[in-house]
């Protein structure tokens, strides 16, 4: 008991009716943002582990503090 690409179908265009094609893009590109941000995160990094090389803003926000 799946749903058919007919049923599909119809769930898309209730659903664009409901936001509007605009607001679905973004929702698009923001939920595509996070996918490769996640993706980016869970990538081990070249050369140091996450313990041993902090994360930018980090370091970032320590480096103007002491300035």
């Amino acid at each position: 008991m799946g749903f058919g690409w007919q049923e599909l179908l119809i769930i898309l265009a209730i659903v664009a009716l409901v936001f509007g094609t605009k607001k679905l893009r973004s929702i698009g590109s923001d939920v595509g943002g996070a996918v490769k941000g996640f993706k980016d995160a869970m990538a081990p990094e070249e050369g140091a582990s996450a313990a041993e090389k902090p994360p930018e803003s980090v370091a970032s926000s320590n480096k103007a503090s002491t300035e």
